[in-house]
């Protein structure tokens, strides 16, 4: 895994899943009556927050591209 994502691409992932993950808790969206969109908010967070965490993302390296500055 070569390093593909940046300081801004990380922090925005970081925000937006971490908002995602905890949007359920709060009932940010309105969505404890679907528990479909509860699973997929959860699941998006957790994948933004580990790409940002391991500074790669898998779709980068399919269409070639990289927010790195080198």
């Amino acid at each position: 895994m070569t390093i593909n994502m940046g300081a801004a691409d990380r922090v925005i992932r970081l925000i937006v899943g971490t908002v995602l993950i905890l949007a359920p808790v709060f009932n940010l969206f309105g969505m404890t009556a679907s528990t479909p969109a509860i699973v997929a908010s959860v699941i998006a967070g957790i994948v933004l927050v580990l790409t940002a965490f391991f500074r790669f993302c898998p779709l980068y390296r399919v269409v070639g591209a990289s927010t790195c500055k080198r």
